[in-house]
């Protein structure tokens, strides 16, 4: 064999190599944990250079051939789909998730170099008035059929969404709410699956709440949170670079996954400052809880031990329910200790309407050691911005930490934030509760050698 015709069977190799870059896919752990979840609806919420869209990418081009790896352990499409992927804008779309699928937009005859492998990409049908944007393409199934791919965007608005019944929708990025209903509703009849893929830089969005909060329905949705440290193929001197480079706001959102309300949050400290694994708690800490009483929106209780030598202040348990009884949650509280004292809010004061008994009293008819009186700072007060500025001048000098245990907690904190300079009011429960008990935490008590001693000082009733 010549010089020549070896120089032309390696670079045939390397551009046959180059058309199958769906077998070289190795998916980090993260990844295949997404991948794998037995969910109709699942979020890859991830930071920036992780590999989410390649991620994306490479599922949807399974779903389309029907080629699975050995290692494959999600959903499987046994005969040809059809199926959507879409990106905020038609330039994006065609820049980032056809490119990954297809190929370079503006080199047709590198067509086939995306995740879609070039001997499975039949015809193709171009988008109008974006140059070099694909809008249909028709993939080859290992059962012998076709399956259809077209590629959407968000922003020609909900109605170029609806249409016929899709067995795979994907998103990348975080699409508007009613875009992503539409998107599900095309899946419906097939019983199909929708995956999105974005770093939450929206915050705590009605998308993010779908998966995160309280609209959460069984076995119907499941999330993946995937960090800058669990992006493989970046070394430490990479992530350091990468983490220096975003404003401090955006920090939690770019390299943890985690949603961000921006620069607008209530205590805009980093989650890793303030959580800490749990810890024995000295007998010599005084522990109080505060509540927050609710129906509607859910009870509410927060832990406290004080470390009073550092004036370190820990959130050692939590606990949330709603529409429940004064018994129900009396009975969950006192396990932990029925004699730490209970700090309440104003609305204890108010008459239950069965009884017309203050709502606080029937809380220590349960046997709870509700203070005598509702939370106030020590001046009186009852300021929540005071408050909040304790809380935030402790998280700041590292004298108040949370216990990794107490997920729901972390989970408030990072949505909570402002609106024109005002607080909202929305899942804050637990926060409010962690604040009644910092705000009588002058009252906090350590546990009592004998329990069954009645307690009566320092403002218990």
């Amino acid at each position: 064999m010549s010089k020549l015709e070896l120089l032309a069977l390696i670079e045939e190799r390397k551009r046959r190599q180059a058309r199958r870059k769906m077998d070289r896919y190795t998916a980090y752990p993260k990844q295949q944990e997404f991948h794998h979840l037995a969910m109709r609806e699942r979020l890859l919420m991830a930071s920036n250079r992780f590999g989410k869209t390649e991620c994306g990418a490479a599922e949807m081009a399974m779903h389309l051939t029907g080629r699975y790896p050995d290692w494959w352990q999600g959903k499987r499409f046994d005969s040809p789909i059809k199926a959507w992927a879409a990106g905020v804008t038609s330039e994006t779309t065609r820049d980032v998730v056809q490119d990954k699928l297809i190929g370079p937009p503006d080199r047709e005859a590198d067509w086939g170099t995306g995740y879609i492998p070039g001997d499975a990409i039949g015809g193709t049908d171009r988008a109008r008035g974006i140059a070099n944007a694909l809008d249909t393409v028709s993939v080859k199934h290992v059962s012998g059929g076709w399956s259809s791919l077209q590629f959407k965007s968000y922003e020609r608005g909900r109605e170029k969404w609806q249409g016929t019944g899709l067995q795979v929708v994907w998103f990348d990025e975080e699409p508007p709410m009613d875009i992503y209903t539409e998107g599900l509703t095309r899946t419906n009849e097939t019983g199909g699956i929708v995956y999105t893929t974005f770093t939450p830089l929206k915050g705590y969005s009605d998308v993010v709440a779908l998966f995160l909060g309280d609209q959460v329905t069984g076995a119907s949705r499941g999330y993946v949170r995937a960090t800058i440290d669990d992006a493989l193929h970046l070394d430490a001197a990479t992530k350091a670079t990468i983490i220096a480079s975003y404003q401090p706001h955006e920090l939690e959102a770019r390299t943890q996954g985690l949603p961000s309300m921006g620069s607008g949050l209530v205590y805009p400290v980093t989650e890793a400052s303030i959580i800490c694994d749990p810890i024995p708690i000295p007998a010599h800490w005084p522990q109080i809880v505060g509540i927050d009483f609710g129906w509607d929106h859910p009870f509410s209780a927060c832990w406290l031990a004080w470390d009073r030598e550092a004036d370190r202040i820990y959130v050692t348990k939590e606990y949330q329910e709603r529409e429940a009884t004064p018994i129900i949650h009396a009975a969950a509280i006192k396990p932990a200790g029925a004699w730490i004292p209970v700090a309440w809010p104003h609305d204890g004061l108010n008459a239950e309407k069965g009884s017309g008994r203050p709502l606080m009293e029937l809380y220590r008819a349960q046997g709870l050691a509700m203070l005598s009186e509702k939370a106030t700072h020590p001046d009186g007060s009852n300021s929540v911005e005071a408050g909040i500025a304790d809380i935030l001048d402790r998280m700041q000098t590292g004298r108040f930490k949370v216990f990794s245990t107490c997920a729901k907690v972390l989970e408030e904190r990072r949505t909570y934030h402002r609106d024109k300079g005002k607080i909202v009011k929305e899942r804050d429960d637990l926060l409010d509760a962690m604040r009644y008990g910092v705000m009588m935490l002058r009252y906090a008590r350590t546990k009592p050698s004998h329990t069954a001693v009645k307690l009566q000082p320092m403002g218990i009733a």
